[in-house]
């Protein structure tokens, strides 16, 4: 299943890792997905860059990088079970 979702901005609090989309959508994961984020400080967080034509994230400094499809999936995968 491949979802077309580009990213337009990324936020994040010491709960959840939101992230909107071109088309407008929301996906609003829990920081505890992510480890190396949930670790990092905010400096680090507002590092950012989208890739892959928009449909990932990086984070350089801290060498993670984060599917935006990954995280579409992850949120139907939840909401199927």
């Amino acid at each position: 299943m491949s979802i077309l979702a580009k990213g337009k901005s990324v936020h994040f609090d010491d709960r959840y890792l939101r992230v909107e989309l071109e088309d407008e959508r929301v996906i609003l994961t829990p920081m505890s997905w992510y480890k190396e984020l949930q670790e990092a400080s905010l400096k680090q967080l507002s590092n950012y860059q989208f890739i892959c034509q928009g449909s990932g994230i990086e984070w350089p400094e801290l060498d993670y990088h984060l599917s935006i499809e990954s995280m579409l999936l992850a949120d139907i995968k939840k909401h199927a079970a």
